[in-house]
Parts: structure tokens; C-alpha cells; sequence
């Protein structure tokens, strides 16, 4: 016999998954801005023109 879908749980399990996705990268971006602020970040510098 075929299992019925659990379609709520499915649509929890996509739902954390994007969430956890989404604070990693906001944890990123907020160390990110920390060690800008302390300098750690070498700015990129424009290409010299001849």
C-alpha cells in the first residue's frame, strides 16, 4: 500500500531549511561588516590606467 503525503511536514522541512539558509548567510554578512570595521578587509583597489 502506497503512503499518503505528508504535505505539511514537507512544507516545515522546506521552510527550515531556507530559514537556516537565510541566518547563515545574515551571520556572514554581520562577521563580515565586523572585521570591516576593524580593518581586517584589504579594499580592492581599481585596476592602474597607462
Amino acid at each position: 500500500m502506497v503512503k499518503k503525503p505528508n504535505y505539511n511536514q514537507e512544507r516545515r522541512d522546506r521552510d527550515r531549511i531556507k530559514a537556516a539558509k537565510k541566518a547563515e548567510k545574515q551571520s556572514a554578512k554581520v562577521e563580515k561588516t565586523e572585521r570591516a570595521k576593524a580593518g581586517e578587509i584589504n579594499e580592492v583597489k581599481a585596476p592602474e590606467a597607462k
